[in-house]
């Protein structure tokens, strides 16, 4: 699929040239290799920072994809992901969105923490991510055919939503659905030292505290210290900021603001640092 390289990239589109660092932590690689040359969109599901994003980054280089993320919100509207009119100059112009652009271009298009986008927002995206494969465009009356490279797929973090912020069954039953999590303490302790370029002695306490915060979830915390925190906290040690203060500035006033939560937490780390 070489005619992807010709191409000039839009802004938000991004290809990558260098394999971005990924360690697989079950099949998830071929998985998603397979729904993807079946057409098929992916749901990540998963944690915060236990490497959804990293995935999709490592799956765009190896299928050699430009991959345009949305991170989604509540004010996301299907304007921002289809397109819209603007004003420029004096005339009226038709501007795609990032999912309009993917769908033309064949490029992977990864709406992130999709849950948190309105309801009406992720209607939009029902005829894209079933057998029809198409983006209808409704103010320019054009339906948009995806062409087979193009690659749909989409995050959420089941354990963090409310009943008001659910994925729909109609929305869910579209996709091929990946589980993810923590990596098991080994793992976690070569992902640290290998992001971060910390030693193994240090990062293998870093998971330690990690798992101890993790059991906190649900008895103050609403989520336990990922993956991407405990870098956070290594690279600022490699930077010589002392392990607790580190912690204290990486993860804990990361997880919460609740004072009682973070002596709890600052306690933990001061016990294994």
């Amino acid at each position: 699929m070489t005619h992807h390289h010709a191409r000039v990239l839009t802004p938000e589109e991004y290809l990558f040239t260098e394999e971005p660092y990924y360690e697989p932590l079950g099949e998830e690689i071929a998985v998603f290799e397979a729904a993807y040359r079946n057409g098929l969109p992916v749901l990540l599901k998963g944690p915060t920072g236990c490497g959804k994003t990293r995935f999709m980054e490592h799956m765009a280089w190896r299928l050699q994809l430009p991959l345009i993320t949305v991170s989604c919100h509540d004010d996301l509207t299907a304007s921002d992901l289809v397109g819209r009119f603007l004003v420029r100059g004096g005339e009226t112009i038709w501007v795609d969105g990032p999912l309009a652009r993917a769908v033309r271009n064949g490029s992977i298009c990864y709406l992130d923490e999709v849950v948190e986008a309105r309801k009406d927002t992720t209607v939009v995206i029902h005829p894209l991510a079933d057998d029809r494969r198409v983006l209808p465009m409704e103010k320019v009356g054009e339906l948009l055919e995806a062409p087979p490279e193009f690659c749909l797929a989409m995050s959420y973090n089941p354990g963090y939503q409310s009943v008001l912020k659910d994925l729909k069954q109609s929305t869910r039953q579209r996709f091929v659905a990946l589980e993810f999590d923590y990596p098991d303490a080994a793992l976690e302790q070569k992902i640290v030292e290998k992001e971060s370029g910390i030693d193994s002695q240090m990062a293998r306490q870093l998971v330690k505290f990690a798992r101890m915060t993790r059991n906190l979830k649900g008895q103050g915390l609403d989520e336990g210290a990922s993956t991407r925190l405990l870098v956070h906290a290594a690279k600022l040690m490699v930077a010589d900021v002392s392990p607790v203060i580190a912690c204290r500035s990486a993860i804990a006033q990361a997880l919460t603001d609740d004072s009682d939560m973070l002596s709890a937490v600052n306690e933990l780390s001061a016990s294994l640092f």
